[in-house]
């Protein structure tokens, strides 16, 4: 039987289509306020959803989505308390649920006990920034849990092209395209070399591509559709969160950013 992922991207050829993948906080503004944002991005048609774990230290992020991830800390959010959201969230929706961590927060919690409760709860992918594909192919407890969640790999713009080939070999689900060199966040531009190098990860493999990291407007959308198979926008969307969750229409002005980038993906 096909994951809820490998479904969606059929779905997704079938109808000639390309994927909107969503990235929130996990706690940011609040646990419930988390859940309310993940039914407005699945009614609204977003394809899949990367739920970020807070981690204290996040490397890659940029200051948008770190600020989120210390008012998600504030607010409570921990490992247990994401995995039993992601929980909440399998009561009324088959939508994907990808979780974007650090190994720090796994660590901590036990790889054995993530992996096991990650797949009872219904988590689909994991995504972890800072656990090298060497580390995942011989660690075994990585190696154990992995076989019921797709581990995405990711391919940025240092990635040499002798790696390309190994990376993209261990990628289940599809390959996450890094758009641009340094942290998460918006950008005015894409990267002049972004085709290319989706381009060079397509051949060295089938599975769909996704493109993330910088990505904010419809156009932006337009252009990364018109060669990845999805398009993941996150800061813009945290930003507006930042921006509006004190307003009793918070939920309305992220209907607003993200409706937009759906229609855009509905006409590429």
């Amino acid at each position: 039987m096909p994951s809820r992922m490998d479904a969606v991207f059929a779905r997704l050829r079938s109808q000639k289509k390309r994927g909107l993948i969503a990235y929130i906080t996990g706690g940011d503004p609040s646990l419930q306020g988390t859940l309310e944002i993940i039914q407005v991005l699945e009614e609204l048609g977003v394809d899949m959803l990367e739920l970020g774990i807070p981690f204290s230290d996040p490397l890659a992020d940029g200051p948008i989505i770190q600020a989120a991830v210390q008012r998600a800390l504030r607010a409570g959010a921990n490992v247990q308390k994401i995995l039993e959201l992601v929980s909440h969230v399998r009561e009324s929706s088959s939508f994907p649920v990808i979780l974007f961590t650090y190994l720090n927060p796994i660590y901590f919690y036990g790889i054995r006990r993530f992996l096991a409760d990650a797949v009872s709860v219904g988590v689909d992918g994991l995504l972890v920034l800072d656990l090298p594909h060497d580390e995942v192919s011989c660690n075994e407890d990585l190696v154990i849990g992995n076989h019921q969640l797709q581990v995405i790999q990711l391919v940025s713009p240092t990635t040499s092209q002798e790696r390309i080939p190994c990376l993209v070999k261990a990628a289940q689900g599809f390959v996450y395209c890094v758009s641009r060199e340094g942290v998460t966040g918006e950008r005015p531009e894409l990267a002049k070399t972004l085709h290319t190098q989706v381009r060079s990860i397509r051949q060295h493999t089938s599975l769909p591509i996704a493109v993330g990291f910088g990505i904010s407007t419809p156009d932006q959308v337009r252009v990364v559709a018109s060669y990845a198979d999805a398009v993941v926008v996150g800061s813009a969307i945290v930003r507006r969160v930042a921006e509006h969750a004190s307003s009793p229409r918070w939920l309305l002005r992220i209907k607003e950013f993200v409706e937009p980038l759906v229609e855009t993906l509905q006409t590429a």
